[in-house]
């Protein structure tokens, strides 16, 4: 059996064997180990716990303003309430006081009887520009579920009855009778708040907008009937 001189464990060479770190380094490098997890479980001890103290920004922009938030209490008012009343006698900017017809479309008498204008404003005049915005708007709002011809056969239409949705109601055509008997008040109110399983757009769509929709719609319909002395000969001859 040989063995091996001059080996680590002795001689000449054992000098060259590391030695172990003194206690404080191997003690400081465990601290500083440790240390270097704290953010992750601070971290994941956020996204599993809830709090009432505001989020840590690092940047202090808009999003991180001293400001009170709704029902919140406040020093500051006798009431000791954040949010205001409304100030009496206080009036929208859109809003059109003294003018039933050009803002609601309809009056109401003291029993509470609706009455839909005939017409249209005074302040509307029914011309090729405000056909024109209608026939934009309508694309928007309305062409999407009636159709661009009117006939209610819009693309929204096709997909419900394609999916052969069971509670689907078809958007109304609008060269029905009943429709086009309805005032011109109707049509705007109908465009303003909605009718049945139809939701107002009257958010989306400012005042001049829903009446020149609804010069539209009368031009639509006439399009599809209209009375034979408002044709040319060559439209009556067509038409035969």
């Amino acid at each position: 059996m040989s063995t091996t001189p001059n080996n680590l464990s002795g001689g000449p060479l054992a000098e060259l064997r590391l030695r172990k770190p003194p206690f404080f380094m191997v003690s400081l490098l465990l601290i500083a180990s440790t240390v270097t997890l704290l953010p992750f479980a601070y971290a994941f001890r956020a996204r599993v716990s809830t709090s009432t103290d505001p989020r840590i920004h690092l940047i202090q922009d808009m999003g991180n303003q001293p400001k009170y938030g709704p029902q919140t209490a406040s020093t500051v008012f006798a009431d000791g309430r954040a949010d205001r009343p409304v100030i009496e006698g206080t009036v929208s900017r859109t809003a059109v006081l003294g003018d039933d017809h050009y803002s609601s479309g309809f009056t109401k008498d003291a029993t509470g009887k609706v009455t839909f204008f005939e017409g249209y404003p005074k302040r509307i005049t029914v011309n090729a520009r405000l056909l024109e915005r209608g026939k934009q708007r309508y694309a928007i709002y309305c062409s999407s579920c009636h159709g661009m011809d009117g006939l209610g056969l819009g693309i929204v239409h096709a997909r419900a009855t394609e999916l052969v949705e069971p509670k689907w109601v078809p958007p109304a055509n609008l060269h029905t009778t009943t429709v086009i008997g309805r005032q011109e008040g109707h049509l705007y109110n109908t465009i303003n708040v909605g009718i049945r399983n139809m939701a107002g757009l009257g958010g989306q769509i400012t005042v001049d907008d829903r009446w020149a929709i609804v010069a539209y719609v009368r031009a639509l319909q006439l399009a599809q009937d209209a009375p034979a002395n408002l044709l040319t000969d060559e439209q009556r001859r067509m038409a035969k």
